[in-house]
């Protein structure tokens, strides 16, 4: 849900941005470090539980408290947060058998599912740029899953199952937009945030009776500090917009790419493959294209606007 502009001020709204997609790196990267120890719906658990202060801080200070919660379809709010939960378990469970820019660059995926699922669910046209968008993202897509399947790659078992999961929780993303989309009309972006974060905290407690540990001191830091990290990226991404335009910031988000092979490589000693470089260059290009569309056509749209009359 793109939140009105409050003012127009890029520098400050691409900082707000660029944080945010280097504290959800940071918090993917937090999860992966755990992940040999915390089951997926634990992580999912911390991550979602200690995010919830921060975003009550937030609203607080934004004197947003009060009304900023008021849920007008629970129900809505409640789909919403399936949906998110399984995308967040799914990619969480990825993380454990994939290295983190790979994990990174398929979920790239996302908005060129969300296109295709658009056009599927809601009936919305795909003309001819956007379904070259489509295809270019799609090639990419499995140009990196195809070595993890053995075709002119190493297979290794774990590694095809990861990059499954990560596809299906790009899938789960685009869907998770597509239900944003029409909640946008009737719920506020505080409640859509805090919403979110409350139902995948009691859906992962299903998990519970499926192998939850107990951490060490170690690792319960890290699994606090994804939360708090994660909470703090979602207030960055919505505080973001209330400065600048989406079109304008959503190429911002391709510098997750960057800071996934710097923490991947001085974190984990991962190396990313040229095979997955020239995925990710096609599915982000294939998103750029996307992009670069919506933004022509809201031009056209503002110019086709008819001009108010200030004598009227």
């Amino acid at each position: 849900m793109a939140t009105p502009l409050t003012s127009h001020r890029p520098g400050l709204a691409i900082l707000l941005n660029l944080s945010a997609v280097f504290f959800f790196t940071v918090m993917s990267a937090l999860i992966k470090a755990t992940a040999d120890s915390v089951p997926p719906g634990q992580a999912v658990f911390f991550r979602s539980l200690f995010a919830i202060p921060v975003i009550l801080v937030w609203l607080a200070l934004r004197q947003e408290l009060r009304h900023g919660l008021i849920a007008r379809r629970p129900i809505v709010h409640i789909r919403r947060g399936v949906l998110g939960t399984t995308a967040m378990g799914l990619i969480f469970a990825g993380l454990g058998l994939l290295p983190l820019p790979e994990v990174t660059a398929i979920g790239f995926a996302a908005p060129i599912f969300t296109v295709l699922l658009a056009a599927l669910l809601l009936g919305e046209r795909i003309r001819l740029i956007r379904i070259s968008a489509v295809l270019l993202g799609l090639l990419g897509v499995l140009i990196m899953v195809w070595p993890r399947l053995g075709i002119g790659g190493d297979y290794q078992k774990s590694a095809a199952v990861g990059a499954l999961l990560v596809l299906l929780s790009a899938m789960a993303r685009a869907l998770v937009q597509i239900q944003i989309r029409s909640m946008a009309e009737s719920e506020s972006t505080s409640a859509i945030v805090f919403y979110f974060s409350a139902t995948a905290t009691v859906l992962s407690l299903l998990t519970l009776p499926f192998g939850w540990v107990v951490p060490t001191g170690q690792v319960l830091i890290l699994l606090v500090l994804a939360g708090v990290i994660g909470g703090a990226a979602q207030i960055c991404m919505t505080s973001s917009y209330r400065f600048g335009a989406v079109s304008m910031l959503a190429p911002v988000e391709y510098a997750s790419m960057l800071f996934a092979i710097l923490i991947g490589y001085i974190w984990f000693s991962e190396v990313p493959t040229a095979v997955m470089l020239a995925g990710a260059g096609l599915i982000i290009a294939g998103n750029i294209l996307v992009i670069w569309r919506e933004h022509h056509l809201g031009l056209a749209r503002a110019r086709a606007r008819p001009i108010a009359d200030p004598k009227s």
